[in-house]
């Protein structure tokens, strides 16, 4: 497995994905940092850790589907293209074996990206002169519930893009995904909850309370958490057996 793995990196290191994934993020972070300068020079009282953390954590919900979908489609469409994903399953590998090794490569990618934010925050915050300590506790339930949400996230476009060649159809998931993601505050929680991009906002551990103009922590909810591990483990397994029996 650690071979196979070792063998997609390999396969990945001229494409020059990481660098594509901070282009996206720079993006991001220039949104965030304009977005919270505007909101504290109109309230100061928004000058907290609490107010970027929930910024970043709902902006992900329009750009992780988005740099997910393109991170998944650019990996799985080098098989499609190469059909280097005959020669592989020739070996004595199976497939099951390819599809957790391309899985792993994907998320330790884009887990790099989450790190990436993190430290934004921590920048954000002390060059913003955040008062109180930095809040380890919030950061750290920051990184874990965006890995939990992207880990169902790219269970689900990997399966598309290995079910199909066609990249497009992946990309135009991955868009739809950051438009439900980005407008999922506005829809009771209930329904929400049915569409996994929506995650990103409500695994926050920070929310923004508008009746009271004012940030506040969210308590953790184990269902939430079960339902993003309960959809990553049936986009993951289907995915795995619909590719295990596809043709190819």
């Amino acid at each position: 497995m650690i071979k196979i793995l070792g063998l997609e990196y390999f396969k990945i290191r001229r494409k020059k994905i990481w660098i594509m994934i901070i282009l996206f993020l720079v993006v991001e972070m220039l949104w965030a940092f304009m977005s919270i300068s505007r909101s504290i020079a109109s309230n100061p009282d928004h000058a907290v850790w609490e107010s970027i953390i929930f910024s970043i954590s709902s902006m992900n919900g329009f750009f992780m589907p988005i740099i997910s979908a393109v991170v998944v489609s650019r990996i799985c469409d080098m098989e499609h293209k190469g059909t280097t994903w005959k020669m592989l399953v020739a070996t004595n590998v199976g497939r099951g074996h390819l599809y957790a090794a391309k899985y792993i490569c994907i998320n330790s990618l884009l887990l790099y990206g989450i790190f990436v934010q993190a430290l934004f925050i921590i920048v954000f915050g002390v060059i913003k002169d955040f008062p109180g300590t930095l809040p380890i506790d919030l950061l750290i339930r920051f990184i874990g519930g965006t890995l939990l949400t992207t880990l169902a996230v790219t269970a689900l476009q990997q399966w598309i893009s290995f079910a199909i060649k066609n990249q497009a159809f992946a990309l135009c998931l991955g868009m739809l995904g950051g438009f439900i993601g980005m407008t999922a505050g506005l829809f009771p929680a209930a329904f929400r909850h049915i569409f996994i991009w929506s995650y990103y906002l409500d695994l926050s551990p920070v929310t923004y309370l508008y009746a009271a103009n004012t940030y506040t922590v969210q308590p953790e909810s184990f269902g939430i958490v079960l339902g993003a591990l309960i959809m990553t483990v049936l986009f993951y397994i289907a995915g795995n057996i619909h590719v295990s029996r596809q043709e190819i």
